[in-house]
């Protein structure tokens, strides 16, 4: 006898993709899918351009995938979760909505609430798999209780069961709402704005080129702005267009140091995404709670000039306009802007982390924000408060030609009017319109120790 089937919702949400999305497997085993995506206020209002124009992209690129497949398109739908959800499977007589579980604050939230409503309609949520290879609160220490330092967790993290990359669904059997549906929308970019080009495909065009290209440079490379030394798959990661499984089973194959540290590297975002997951009110407030009574500047003219890249410090201004241009920054001067904001400017973390997620295509909330704790020397990990990078001596060091600082802060790109573009002169400053620096590092330095001393 034939299988019975039945309608089911593959609801997605961080994995808009068809390869690999072991919900979307489950969602096709059990018959007819209708393939939604929900445009939650909560979520599109408080996001900045860039990240609304590569989610838009993203949804446009896996509608048209979806439709390679037979589906009618991906179904969007505009609206509070609670409602919209429980509503499309009441429409297609859904007795089950697929998704893959959401481990941030909003999101276990939300889930909860949308749960409870489709409880009452006779409906189950049934989550498979997660945005991460481990999922957070699965690793713990020797007592039961989670790391709280990244070493020691990530041995633990690279000895976990990591299941084999699947397939895309190579066919099924298809559904659409007949009202209620919404156009992805078509956000306008600000001026001088791009983001990258978005959806699976592109995705793994990427990968690929980096594999071939970058990877096993990487340990190296990865530090130099000026250099096309990073994958650049955050923003990938981010919107699920490709699972982290999937590249370490392609770096599984490699025995270079480089791939070694890409490794770790998305061990340290399974790490961050496992601490808001413990301790969610690290997402707004000091992981290390004394940090709280440290004294900080109210944010004014001069963490304008940081947003704007108008410091006069040359690094820092290239990592902000870039910031601005393309909704990305290479993560070397992500710490290095964020150790000027804080201990250069005193101001504090959460000002520059709410900048950064604003302005990233990639803006990840527990990657970037417990990034910047770790600059403030309040987060996890031995970061001490009196690390505090010396922008013009961190420009040397890793942007030794000024390529990096010449292609993004235009009054310092002419070699001949400015041959020291890490520490230009008073005179060639004045000759090309660039700044004299907003304030005096070493005195700053000086002024941020000092603060600290005064809570320990």
């Amino acid at each position: 006898m034939p299988r019975e089937t039945r309608p089911t919702v593959m609801w997605f949400r961080r994995d808009l993709r068809l390869r690999d999305n072991p919900a979307l497997l489950e969602a096709c085993a059990e018959g007819p899918v209708l393939p939604l995506f929900v445009l939650d206020p909560h979520l599109w209002g408080p996001a900045g351009p860039s990240r609304r124009a590569y989610l838009a992209a993203s949804l446009r690129s896996l509608d048209a995938s979806l439709r390679d497949l037979g589906a009618p398109g991906l179904q969007v739908v505009r609206g509070d979760p609670v409602r919209r959800v429980p509503a499309a499977a009441r429409a297609v007589g859904a007795e089950r909505v697929h998704v893959a579980a959401d481990f941030g604050p909003y999101g276990r939230q939300r889930d909860e609430a949308v749960e409870a409503a489709l409880g009452e309609a006779g409906v189950g949520l049934a989550r498979t798999g997660s945005p991460y290879v481990v999922p957070p609160g699965t690793v713990h220490n020797g007592s039961g209780d989670h790391y709280r330092v990244f070493t020691p967790f990530h041995r633990v993290w690279e000895q976990q069961d990591r299941p084999a990359p699947q397939d895309a669904p190579d066919h099924g059997d298809w559904l659409a709402l007949d009202e209620g549906t919404t156009d992805v929308p078509s956000p306008r970019l600000p001026a001088g704005l791009e983001v990258p080009v978005a959806g699976e495909e592109a995705t793994h065009a990427r990968w690929s080129d980096f594999l071939e290209r970058g990877i096993d440079d990487y340990d190296t490379t990865r530090n130099e702005p000026g250099t096309d030394g990073t994958s650049r798959m955050s923003v990938h990661l981010k919107y699920g267009e490709v699972h982290p499984r999937q590249l370490l089973a392609d770096l599984s194959r490699r025995r270079s140091a480089g791939a070694a540290t890409f490794r770790k590297e998305l061990g340290w975002r399974e790490f961050y995404a496992d601490v808001l997951w413990h301790q969610p009110r690290t997402a707004r407030e000091y992981y290390k709670t004394q940090y709280a009574s440290l004294a900080y500047d109210e944010p004014g003219e001069l963490f304008e000039a940081w947003q704007e890249g108008r410091t006069g410090y040359p690094v820092v201004d290239a990592g902000m306009r870039q910031l601005r241009s393309v909704g990305w920054m290479h993560n070397r001067v992500r710490m290095i802007t964020a150790s000027f904001l804080v201990k250069d400017l005193h101001v504090e973390w959460q000002h520059g982390a709410r900048h950064f997620l604003h302005w990233l295509a990639d803006g990840d909330l527990a990657s970037n924000n417990h990034g910047w704790q770790w600059v403030a020397g309040s987060g996890t990990d031995p970061s001490p408060f009196f690390r505090v990078f010396n922008p013009t001596g961190q420009g040397r060091k890793f942007d030794p030609d000024g390529a990096y600082v010449r292609r993004w802060v235009e009054e310092l790109r002419d070699p001949d009017r400015v041959p020291d573009p890490h520490e230009p002169s008073s005179e060639v400053r004045a000759a090309v319109g660039y700044s004299e620096p907003v304030v005096d590092h070493a005195e700053e330095r000086r002024e941020a120790l000092a603060r600290w001393e005064h809570i320990r």
